[in-house]
């Protein structure tokens, strides 16, 4: 069966600003994708939290949009929108019916060029609070809301970009300035530093004059600095461990590993790989510890790939209450290790690949999600067109490849064991562990699980 391809243009404006058109009149809807080439990674100690927290100021309003106001005229005529950030990149997106296109596109180029006009010290406090909250009920309040901020402390060294996560932390949030986030939007949002997808009904020559109309003249930044990543071994080195207490409402316990980075075709197999061992009810986490054992409440696995340093391979196992810790480590890291050692059944790498395929299919029916997959790989990858060959080379892994890719990654020495225990005495969090939860990634690669949200 051929594998579906999304046709695209790829083309620069005179400032650097990246536009990728793909054309598909199917449905009379447009999506409007806006990466910009600056995440958490940019960061620099003592000024953390500073992406998501200006992803948050974007919306306050700009020379010609009102606070709320950019909200207001999309869901008026008839769109959603919203934005995102993560440690490799920020983004923003709509999705219209195709007769508003030209309203997101003036819209997004508006506050890129004059965000600074509406920007004053009372959004900035506002916004700052509304971030200091999210960290509050999503991180620092919610049961194992500390998990991220562990695993990349101890997979990460202090002096690597990846070592903090997105939301940052309150000191530093309480420190930022105004001149601080004016520093930080004139340096990063820049044209020359930002890819804008624009996929679905769309005629692509009025798109075009649009785009010229509204972003070209904004003025590109010649200065933007060089991100300089050290390069980090593929393995730890050494197994790392943290016991955690915490209000949960029962032990969980998660495994961590460095894995390659974005663009490296073992990451395809290690999604096979997490599909074989979590992806639903057939797979041998769920059989062996939900199912059969009855140790385990939920299971889960996935892959957190990264552009800038090692990609993250890792999962959980919650415990039930009448199960040990003990036993639902051995058998989780067990049936890892297993992975790694042992064969890879034909049933089992036809059920991954059918998992992964479905989803892949499913997913690039939305102009929604091509539109992000061109922006995240022209940004990430400087190759729009890699949305074109994933799937496919999905479906080429072996077995061989997934009992390679794991046997390198899933080392005891290439390991963080995080355990969450119960607080003496707590009755625990608001968390419900559902007794049939379970999960993989299973692609596309780039999804992100930890990322913050406007």
């Amino acid at each position: 069966m051929p594998v579906p391809a999304v046709p695209f243009t790829d083309e620069r404006l005179p400032n650097g600003l990246r536009l990728v058109i793909s054309e598909d009149h199917l449905v009379p809807v447009v999506a409007v994708n806006l990466w910009y080439d600056v995440g958490s990674k940019h960061e620099v100690p003592g000024k953390t939290g500073f992406a998501h927290l200006f992803e948050h100021v974007m919306f306050q309003g700009s020379r010609h949009v009102a606070k709320a106001e950019h909200f207001a005229l999309i869901q008026a005529a008839g769109g959603t929108m919203n934005g995102t950030t993560w440690l490799d990149r920020t983004n923003y997106f709509e999705t219209v019916p195709s007769h508003q296109l030209e309203l997101a596109l003036w819209l997004e180029a508006d506050r890129l060029a004059t965000l600074l006009d509406a920007l004053s010290q009372e959004n900035l406090d506002n916004q700052r609070a509304v971030v200091q909250n999210e960290k509050r009920v999503s991180y620092d309040n919610q049961p194992y809301g500390t998990w991220q901020e562990k695993m990349l402390a101890h997979l990460y060294p202090p002096e690597h970009p990846y070592h903090h996560p997105t939301i940052g932390s309150m000191e530093d949030l309480e420190a930022a300035s105004l001149d601080d986030v004016r520093t930080f939007f004139r340096t990063y949002y820049a044209p020359n530093n930002a890819v804008l997808s624009i996929v679905g009904d769309v005629d692509p020559t009025r798109a075009r004059a649009w785009v010229a109309q509204y972003f070209g003249p904004i003025p590109a930044n010649p200065a933007i600095p060089p991100l300089v990543v050290e390069p980090l071994p593929l393995t730890l080195g050494g197994e790392r461990r943290e016991t955690v207490e915490d209000r949960v409402p029962l032990p969980r316990i998660f495994a961590g590993y460095r894995a390659p980075a974005l663009g490296d075709g073992s990451l395809y197999a290690l999604e096979i790989a997490a599909q074989i061992l979590a992806g639903g009810k057939g797979s041998r986490l769920h059989r062996r510890l939900v199912r059969e054992d009855r140790i385990a409440q939920d299971v889960a696995l996935f892959l957190l790939p990264f552009a800038s340093g090692p990609s993250i391979f890792m999962g959980w196992a919650t415990v039930r209450p009448e199960a040990t810790i003990e036993a639902v480590e051995a058998g989780f890291l067990g049936e890892l290790a297993g992975l790694a050692a042992g064969d890879v059944t034909d049933d089992e790498l036809l059920r991954a690949k059918a998992l992964i395929e479905t989803d892949e299919l499913g997913s690039l029916q939305r102009v929604a999600e091509r539109a992000d997959r061109l922006s995240m790989y022209a940004t990430l990858l400087d190759e729009p067109d890699e949305a074109n060959r994933q799937l496919e080379r999905y479906l080429s892994v072996t077995a061989e490849d997934v009992r390679a890719a794991c046997a390198t990654v899933l080392a005891e020495d290439n390991r963080v064991v995080l355990t969450y225990v119960p607080t003496p005495g707590s009755t625990g969090g608001d968390e419900e562990a559902g007794d049939d939860e379970d999960g993989a990634s299973g692609g596309p690669l780039g999804d992100g699980t930890m990322e913050a949200g406007a």
